[in-house]
């Protein structure tokens, strides 16, 4: 199934027997479920890892369902499926916001929690910005007008709205998408702008409720890079080493040492924090 092909795939590239290593098997197991992947043409990277993510959660929460029915068939206190939305994948990279909505009418504030495992972050600049900015933007409090209205229950009717996201659970591992495709009236388009992040250091708390990401700082761990336009690209990887601490460019079967300097990028599309 998808999660020991995945495991294989570790396996190969840690084991170091080989120069480089194809992820064809894990490839050919993923695009049963998902035949969107089996193109020849360029795919988004941000979708790919969503279905990897969901693909491997789906696979290792029944692998844990089963072992906790195992251990716990005697016991009263069991219930049957209470872990069944729980996986290594969910404890490293599932985090939580809190949506307040606030009626512009009766000023009434109601809280809608969203689970997410990847944050797509706007783009508030066309030549230069950081990622704080990006953050800012997506964190900032929005208006709901028009086609957009919320249905106000106290009012009993459709109002407008303002609503503020708040973090309110980090993952281990955050993972930033930057929005880097967009629409330009009835055109797709893609944002070159060089988006400054830092390696070390990433501090949420601004964007947190005050008892989450307490004292916590991000290091940058992984970049993906998207090279091209809107449907003819390439995608390549920058990787830290988890021992060493040394950072690594994959491009295709290239596999390469770099300095941290060139770990700075303007093609960066998804941060691993």
């Amino acid at each position: 199934d998808s999660a020991a092909a995945f495991g294989s795939l570790l396996s190969d590239m840690w084991l170091g027997e080989f120069d480089c290593v194809s992820p064809e098997v894990f490839h050919s197991v993923l695009v049963k479920r998902y035949p969107t992947f089996r193109k020849r043409t360029q795919q988004d990277a941000q979708e790919f890892l969503i279905c990897v993510l969901n693909e491997l959660h789906e696979a290792l929460k029944k692998v844990r369902a089963q072992l906790c029915q195992r251990r716990c068939r005697t016991s009263a206190k069991a219930r049957e499926g209470s872990v069944s939305e729980t996986s290594i994948i969910t404890q490293l990279f599932e985090g939580q916001l809190s949506y307040d909505i606030t009626c512009q009418e009766c000023r009434t504030t109601t809280s809608r929690p969203e689970t997410f495992t990847v944050l797509s972050l706007p783009i508030p600049s066309k030549s230069t910005c950081s990622l704080q900015d990006c953050l800012t933007c997506f964190f900032q409090q929005d208006t709901l007008t028009r086609n957009n209205q919320i249905h106000c229950s106290w009012c009993g009717t459709k109002r407008d709205a303002a609503v503020k996201a708040t973090l309110t659970k980090a993952p281990q591992i955050v993972i930033f998408h930057l929005k880097r495709f967009a629409w330009q009236g009835k055109h797709r388009t893609k944002l070159s702008t060089d988006i400054h992040y830092p390696l070390s250091n990433l501090d949420l708390s601004p964007y947190s409720s005050p008892l989450c990401c307490k004292d916590a700082k991000y290091s940058l761990c992984a970049v993906g890079n998207h090279i091209g336009f809107l449907d003819d690209g390439h995608y390549t990887a920058f990787c830290k080493h988890s021992v060493t601490e040394n950072w690594y460019s994959f491009d295709d079967a290239q596999v390469t040492k770099i300095p941290d300097s060139l770990v700075q990028t303007d093609t960066a599309y998804l941060l691993f924090y």
